[in-house]
């Protein structure tokens, strides 16, 4: 859009303006409909940014890391743990190796089995954390050798069928989130079309007589581009505000599974491209329209 087209936008023309209606369905129904699209664009926004927050915090914690469970006849347990230990610690790549005291295996299992479970009743294996340098390198491999010699009840985890299942859900997620704001702006663009035929159809007569004294169509054209684009942008910007609202409201915090997965820092900016993205669909669907439209009229 030229300079002259953007200050047109901003101040407008008194003249051409009173051939836009000031009330009306088509008025609070673009608003409306602006703010609704806005509203849920940037939840679903949101919601893109913190599963791609979650997975990637996930993926951290996970990477590098692997389990190793002894699970062996009763006799054969700490022999198999020992054995197991020894060949952590001498093979080249593992960088810490740490035995999961009883005490905290059943901290992990108290929100599904409770506390007051008495610890004779379960047959925990034993659990070793282990940290490797490369978990694709040689060293994985390795040990997978000599556990199977050495301690057959021991299995190493490297905890690939919980990183990946993430890391695909968090691109699909993203994925869907851009089809649905996609599809918001599509909706968008359909009602903003849809009010201006009816507006003008409207004020038929009031074209003409504007024709008939020398108004060109661009001219009508740009009074209905610019009110049904402030109208939309102003329904966004209420619409935006009000789901940020919520999410503040609704954060999460303490130890929830979604505590600091939020927005933070500059994240908080991309909910603003939002009602930037509804007026500029506005202003394009709102022009073509009216054009179009008035190319129709008598």
């Amino acid at each position: 859009m030229s300079r002259a087209g953007v200050l047109d936008l901003l101040v407008g023309d008194r003249q051409a303006e009173k051939v836009v209606p000031r009330r009306g369905h088509t008025v609070w129904l673009t608003g409306l409909a602006a703010g609704i699209m806005a509203f849920i664009a940037v939840l679903v926004l949101v919601l893109a940014l913190v599963g791609n927050a979650l997975a990637a915090r996930w993926t951290a914690q996970l990477d590098g890391t692997a389990t190793l469970r002894v699970s062996a006849p009763a006799d054969q347990v700490a022999l198999q743990t020992e054995a197991a230990l020894g060949i952590l610690q001498v093979t080249p790549g593992v960088t810490s190796v740490r035995r999961v005291p009883q005490g905290e295996q059943l901290a992990l299992l108290a929100p599904w089995l409770g506390t007051d479970l008495p610890q004779d009743l379960l047959d925990l294996p034993v659990m070793i954390d282990v940290t490797l340098d490369d978990p694709d390198g040689a060293a994985v491999q390795t040990i997978r050798q000599r556990l199977a010699a050495e301690a057959p009840g021991a299995m190493l985890d490297l905890h690939d069928r919980w990183r990946d299942p993430l890391v695909d859900a968090a691109s699909t997620l993203r994925g869907l989130s851009m089809l649905a704001l996609v599809l918001m702006l599509v909706l968008t663009a359909a009602m903003v079309s849809l009010s201006t035929h009816a507006a003008l159809s409207s004020n038929a007569q009031v074209v003409s007589t504007l024709r008939l004294i020398g108004a060109r169509d661009a001219f009508i054209a740009r009074a209905f581009v610019r009110r049904f684009t402030l109208r939309a942008g102003a329904g966004a910007l209420v619409g935006m505000v009000a789901a940020l609202v919520l999410l503040l409201i609704a954060r999460p915090a303490g130890d929830h599974v979604f505590a600091g997965t939020g927005l933070t820092g500059w994240q908080w900016l991309w909910p603003l491209l939002v009602p930037l993205l509804i007026a500029i669909v506005a202003l394009i669907t709102t022009r073509q329209t009216a054009l179009a439209r008035l190319r129709k009229l008598p």
